[in-house]
């Protein structure tokens, strides 16, 4: 097995900024030893949100906005070691997710696309980058999402007690951690992507800070109803999504019907569909004894506060009551899915993605390349 210090990099639907990772890893442990949080400028963001729907664009943008992320992941990757005083030969890898700007699992040629040119990260950073997670699994029938269950499986499986690792990026993903059942795992459908773009539309805010303003309106159960009547929360597991379904186009749609409605109120009603369609998950899997909940809206109080109302008899805390950051565990997974690529070990569950077996996963872009000969 390739022991060492691995980085994560992270930057998710929500776009809120560059989440890099450090570790020591090995087949008995993921051992934290620092993270950061790289800012993303808002020029960036908004040329990334600018295609995530299926918008119209050139190759030549595409490509301009692939080596604009490569360059800002190996920054985020070079302040990290640089904060903590470390070199590039400290670090055995780097596990770089991307930023998913399409994800289309179903149809004819399922695909999905991860943008961020691991190449520029290795020349910039001097080290062995992996990249490109999810496309092997779907090769082989599955959906290349969610990927971390696997991680979840090797950290927090308890023998005994039912556990259950709920993920809120701006889209939420569950981890069914049953004893004696394989690992499952899928989307609910979404956590802040929507709040994230109602906020934005109205205030200009990023995102809903404390989930102030979603607190302050009532929820519109009509509108809830309607919402949740959508046919893709029916859809059976296997199943993943994104922002190319689930976006501001897709709230305006829903509210075609429901004219003048204040707009605290329409984001009471978006919490609250992010909290029930997670809830009825939970309950639909056979529920659990603690649901432990990481990503950027177990920071959301108000969120919090509406799925725990859901979830009577269910222990609902954060991943940070078991010693994991709910900030760092997705860049702690992909340094850990880094690690097994690196080690010749599958990364990918069939029992969450529907692929038709286990397989090492990623690309791998070494940092000084072998001669042949």
């Amino acid at each position: 097995m390739k022991s060492g210090r691995y980085i994560g990099v992270m930057s998710g639907t929500s776009l809120d900024g560059v989440d890099v990772v450090m570790a020591a890893i090995d087949s008995q442990m993921v051992a934290q030893q620092a993270s950061y949080c790289h800012p993303i400028p808002a020029a960036l963001r908004q040329d990334i949100l600018a295609i995530c729907q299926g918008q119209s664009l050139t190759l030549s943008q595409l490509g301009q906005l692939d080596t604009r992320l490569g360059r800002l992941f190996a920054e985020a990757v070079k302040t990290l070691l640089q904060r903590e005083g470390l070199d590039k030969e400290d670090i055995t890898a780097i596990g770089c997710h991307g930023q998913t700007v399409w994800h289309e699992p179903q149809g004819e040629a399922p695909n999905t696309l991860q943008i961020g040119d691991n190449n520029q990260i290795a020349a910039a950073t001097g080290i062995t980058v992996v990249g490109d997670f999810r496309r092997r699994d779907m090769a082989l029938g599955g959906q290349g999402a969610p990927l971390v269950p696997a991680f979840h499986q090797a950290i927090l499986m308890h023998p005994v007690e039912r556990r259950m690792v709920l993920n809120i990026g701006g889209i939420a993903n569950l981890s069914l951690l049953i004893p004696g059942k394989p690992v499952g795992g899928y989307d609910t459908g979404p956590g802040n992507m929507l709040l994230d773009a109602w906020i934005w539309r109205n205030k200009g805010q990023s995102y809903d800070l404390d989930g102030a303003w979603g607190s302050s309106g009532t929820v519109v159960y009509p509108l809830l109803q309607q919402m949740l009547a959508d046919p893709w929360f029916s859809l059976p597991a296997p199943k993943s999504t994104g922002r190319e379904y689930f976006n501001l186009g897709w709230v305006e749609q829903q509210l075609a019907h429901f004219p003048g409605l204040l707009p605290q109120d329409v984001q009471a009603t978006l919490v609250e569909l992010t909290a029930t369609t997670i809830a009825e998950q939970v309950m639909l899997s056979g529920g659990c004894e603690r649901l432990l909940v990481c990503g950027g809206g177990s920071r959301n109080p108000h969120l919090m506060v509406r799925l725990t109302s859901q979830l009577a008899g269910t222990e609902v805390s954060t991943t940070d009551s078991v010693g994991i950051s709910g900030d760092d565990m997705e860049g702690l997974a992909f340094a850990w899915l880094a690690y097994r690529t690196l080690s010749g070990e599958p990364g990918n569950l069939p029992s969450v993605t529907g692929a038709l077996e286990a397989t090492v996963l990623g690309a791998i872009y070494p940092a000084n390349m072998p001669r042949y000969r």
